[in-house]
């Protein structure tokens, strides 16, 4: 399988690092987003009083088993497994706790699950992104590319 975003990665694996940075005050999330790896972009932008984040592009976009763009294959629900990467919506119900700062879910294409998550404005091209499985949190930072 086609290697995946490194922040998938980071929230299974990853045992808590690094704390938080501290989410700057009033700071604006929306915009494409760079991963730490740099394997992927996502846009963020405002929807229903919280955030979405949804990949807009991957460093890999084609899947080297098949030759064809990379999908949601290990969606638990068979009729989502032939959706695109590149449109996969990553964030859900991100609702805002704080000035510069969100919690909601995180979709892991990796095993096809939803994980409890934060996101906080850290700088005004920085978001740190975070996610738990179970007692196991993880995270990395963002680059903006645009606004």
């Amino acid at each position: 399988m086609a290697c995946r975003t490194a922040f998938f990665i980071a929230i299974i694996t990853a045992v808590l690092a690094a704390p938080s940075a501290r989410a700057q005050q009033g700071g604006e999330p929306t915009g494409v987003w760079l991963t730490q790896a740099g394997d992927a972009r996502v846009r963020v932008s405002r929807c229903g009083g919280g955030i979405c984040g949804v990949i807009v592009g991957l460093k890999d976009p084609i899947d080297p088993a098949t030759g064809k763009p990379q999908v949601d294959d290990k969606n638990p629900n068979p009729a989502l497994r032939r959706r695109p990467m590149i449109g996969l919506p990553l964030f859900t119900a991100m609702r805002p706790i704080a000035p510069g700062k969100w919690s909601g879910r995180i979709y892991n294409a990796d095993d096809g699950s939803h994980y409890a998550s934060s996101v906080a404005v850290t700088g005004t091209s920085t978001l740190r992104v975070e996610g738990c499985v179970g007692a196991l949190c993880g995270g990395e930072t963002w680059t903006r590319v645009r606004r």
